[in-house]
C-alpha cells in the first residue's frame, strides 16, 4: 500500500507553530509568518480536502536565531509514486569544504539584527524582514523556494517535499499513480492487484458491487473481478437434478462435483431415480447401475433389466 504525504507550509524564520493532530486522512497544514508585522500573524484559511489551517504563530521574536518548522516525514509507499530525477548529494570533503567556509565567514561578519542564515538555494545571506520562510529545516529567500517543477513561489502554499525538494500540489499530482478503474490520480492509500493499482473504493466485484478490499477475489477469462461468491453462481456447473449451481459452502474453499453420464450432480442429489437411495462409489451396494441414461441403484437397475427380459419373453 501507498500513501500521499501530508502538504507542508513554509514559515519564516524566527516563527514558532503549533500543531494539533488531524482527524481525517491528511494532516492539517501549517502556515507560514512574516517577521517584524506585529504581534501574530495567521495564515490563510485552506479549503476542500487539504483541511484548514492551525492557529496563529507568535511572531516578535529575536531576529538573529531561528527557529525551524521540522517537516513532517514522507509516509513509505508501495511504490506507486514515481518522483523527478535528483540531483547527485555532494562528496563529504566538499560538503566539509563549505561549511568550514560558511563557518568562518559568520565568525568574522556577526549576524545583525535582521540576518537569519544562508539560503539553502543560492547560498546567499538571508537578511531584513519578510525577505525568507523556513521550510525542511532550511532557510531560503521567498524568491528562491520555489516548486521543483514550475518554480511557483510556495512561501503560504502547500508544498510536498520529496528527497529534500519541494512541489506544488499540482506538481505532485502529476507523479501520482492513476487508478486502474476510473483513471484518476490515487491520493492516498494504493490497493494493488494483478499488477494494477486501484482506488480501494473502486476495486469492486462486478456483479455485486461490493469492495473487495483485503476480501479474497478471482477474475474470469476477461479479467473481470469477482468476489468469490459471485464467481462461483455465474461459473459454477449446475447440478442436474435441482438446478442449482454446484458451489462450496459457506466458509468452505472447496467442494465435490459428481459427474454421471455427462451430468454433473451436487452430492446430495445424486440419488436413484426410483427408490432415492442416496448412491456413492464409497458404500457397498450403493453404485450407480445407469440403464437407458437413468441413475439408478443395483437393485432398481436389476429389476428393470427383470422387467424387460420378462416383456421380451411375452413377446415371443
Amino acid at each position: 500500500y501507498g500513501v500521499k504525504p501530508p502538504p507542508q507550509y513554509a514559515c519564516e524564520p524566527g516563527s514558532r507553530s503549533r500543531q494539533h493532530e488531524a482527524e481525517s486522512w491528511y494532516p492539517e497544514p501549517s502556515y507560514g509568518q512574516r517577521l517584524g508585522d506585529g504581534d501574530f500573524y495567521a495564515g490563510p484559511a485552506g479549503q476542500g480536502r487539504l483541511g484548514t489551517p492551525v492557529g496563529q504563530f507568535q511572531s516578535g521574536l529575536a531576529k538573529a536565531g531561528k527557529d525551524e518548522l521540522t517537516a513532517p516525514l514522507v509516509p513509505a509507499s508501495s511504490g506507486g509514486l514515481r518522483f523527478p530525477h535528483q540531483p547527485p548529494a555532494c562528496r563529504p570533503e566538499e560538503e566539509l569544504d563549505r561549511l568550514t567556509k560558511k563557518l568562518m565567514y559568520d565568525l568574522n561578519n556577526p549576524p545583525t539584527a535582521e540576518y537569519f542564515g544562508r539560503c539553502a538555494q543560492c547560498g546567499e545571506n538571508v537578511v531584513g524582514d519578510g525577505t525568507g520562510c523556513v521550510a525542511m529545516d532550511q532557510v531560503f529567500h521567498v524568491e528562491c523556494f520555489t516548486c521543483a517543477t514550475c518554480r511557483c513561489r510556495l512561501r503560504g502554499q502547500p508544498f510536498y517535499a520529496i528527497d529534500r525538494r519541494s512541489y506544488c500540489e499540482s506538481c505532485y499530482i502529476v507523479t501520482l499513480e492513476k487508478c486502474s478503474m476510473c483513471s484518476k490520480p490515487i491520493m492516498d492509500r494504493i490497493l494493488r492487484a494483478m499488477g494494477k493499482a486501484y482506488h480501494p473504493q473502486c476495486f469492486t466485484c462486478v456483479v455485486c458491487h461490493r469492495c473487495l478490499d483485503g476480501i479474497a477475489f478471482t477474475v474470469d477469462a476477461t479479467s473481470q473481478i469477482h468476489c468469490i461468491e459471485d464467481f462461483h453462481r455465474k461459473f459454477a456447473p449446475r447440478c442436474s437434478v435441482c438446478g442449482e449451481a454446484i458451489m462450496p459452502e459457506p466458509g468452505q474453499e472447496e467442494t465435490v462435483r459428481i459427474v454421471a453420464l455427462d451430468r454433473s450432480f451436487h452430492i446430495g442429489c445424486y440419488k436413484c431415480e426410483e427408490c432415492g437411495l442416496l448412491l456413492s462409489s464409497e458404500g457397498e451396494g450403493r453404485g450407480c447401475y445407469p440403464l437407458d441414461g437413468h441413475i439408478l441403484c443395483k437393485n432398481c437397475s436389476a429389476r428393470r433389466i427383470q422387467d424387460l427380459s420378462s416383456d421380451i419373453t411375452t413377446d415371443c
